[in-house]
């Protein structure tokens, strides 16, 4: 597995995750947004810089919104309560 540094334009975050292969530059991501939704993210940009220790590179991704991804997503605005506190699903 391979720890990459992934940047996300869309949020201003970055957070560590493992792959079992680096994305190419254009391929497509699903990650888990803060609300807790999953969402499809573009891979917009990859480089690799030389860890603090022996010699390594580190892979890291610059990410975004897909363009045809909805902010909020019809399910997600009947989950959401009038306060904006995502509700659990139920029947």
């Amino acid at each position: 597995m391979i720890d990459i540094e992934i940047q996300n334009e869309t949020h201003q975050t970055h957070e560590k995750l493992k792959f079992a292969v680096v994305p190419r530059i254009g391929e497509g991501l699903r990650l888990q947004e803060p609300n807790g939704f999953w969402a499809s993210y573009d891979v917009i940009d990859l480089w690799y810089q030389k860890a603090d220790y022996g010699d390594v590179w580190v892979p890291y991704l610059h990410v975004r919104k897909t363009a045809g991804e909805v902010e909020e997503t019809p399910a997600a605005a009947q989950a959401a309560n009038h306060d904006g506190e995502v509700l659990p699903f139920t029947i």
